[in-house]
């Protein structure tokens, strides 16, 4: 049997229920490729699953990690698509265990896009499922057009601050929330204005927004309609009641909760956005896989920038 590192937790908790340990390496099956993992990103799905000790659609005690940057090892029967030696990034098998935080994950080909040339593993692997929300919330599911008013909530956060990337690469007016001290760094992704949410009601001080993005939860949606033109669409990403959506729905507001899915087509335009530069995720902290529990630690605070992400492989 060939084996593997990888991050394992034995029941459900903190941080310090996961660690490292030597399983079987898994093998491609027909239209699966095997995928090397050098980086892997760090998400607030990956510690939920970690508390829960499942995921909302798995049996027990899933392996963790979705965001995923490597090298192509093998590919199984009827897999054109990539060769070994190829460079890839993807957000695997999503909203279904992956196991990203490991040495190998399998999945098929079309989970993953070519890695962006110039862009490191490390920088490649926090795209995929933030860069992913984001865009099919914007652009699928908002539909967003040049010159709309686009809300961002934690716009300095892992998914909000390639939202505020994307919704500018789209010709929209941004707003973004965060903390004073993240203000510079929000304005600097292109934002048009940044509200201090701990010093002001955005609930008062927004209005005629097209598109809010509600990356909280809790009351951020309820407030977030007083924000909103009649007409325009709320995409939650947490959370999205009955209540919410009747009250949403006498203004003709589009209010859901939207859930991320693998994505080929627009990976491959992230990958050329992140190419060329004009896409980029910001690293908040890099641990090794051993130290994912640190990693999580970190990530729990709620006071990133950005993305966390593990290193795997040299």
């Amino acid at each position: 049997m060939t084996t593997m590192r990888a991050i394992v937790q034995d029941e459900p908790g903190g941080p310090e229920v996961l660690r490292l340990a030597e399983i079987e390496r898994p093998e491609p099956g027909p239209v699966e490729i095997l995928v090397r993992v050098h980086a892997a990103g760090v998400n607030p799905t990956d510690w939920k699953t970690r508390q829960r000790g499942r995921s909302g659609y798995g049996s027990a005690l899933p392996r963790l990690g979705f965001d995923v940057s490597g090298v192509v090892e093998a590919v199984g029967p009827g897999v054109t698509l990539y060769r070994p030696g190829d460079e890839v990034f993807g957000m695997p098998r999503f909203p279904h265990p992956a196991g990203a935080y490991a040495e190998y994950v399998t999945a098929p080909p079309r989970h993953f896009a070519r890695k962006p040339a110039g862009v490191d593993h490390v920088q490649a692997a926090a795209l995929p499922l933030a860069a992913l929300t984001a865009w099919q919330g914007l652009l699928d599911t908002a539909e967003l057009r040049p010159g709309q008013r686009v809300l961002v909530h934690a716009a300095a956060g892992g998914v909000g601050h390639l939202a505020v990337q994307i919704a500018k690469l789209n010709g929209a007016y941004v707003i973004g929330t965060a903390r004073e001290a993240k203000h510079a760094f929000v304005r600097g992704l292109g934002a048009d204005e940044v509200i201090d949410y701990t010093e002001v009601d955005f609930a008062e001080a927004v209005r005629d927004v097209d598109v809010v993005l509600d990356t909280i939860g809790g009351d951020y949606g309820p407030r977030s309609l007083r924000t909103l033109r009649d007409g325009g669409v709320l995409v939650s990403y947490l959370s999205a009641d009955d209540d919410l959506v009747s009250a949403a729905a006498k203004r003709d507001i589009n209010a859901g909760w939207t859930l991320v899915e693998p994505d080929y087509a627009a990976m491959k335009e992230i990958a050329a956005l992140a190419e060329a530069g004009r896409l980029r995720a910001e690293i908040d902290s890099v641990f090794p896989l051993e130290e994912a529990a640190k990693a999580h630690e970190r990530g729990e605070t709620g006071r990133t920038t950005g993305k966390i992400a593990l290193t795997v492989a040299p």
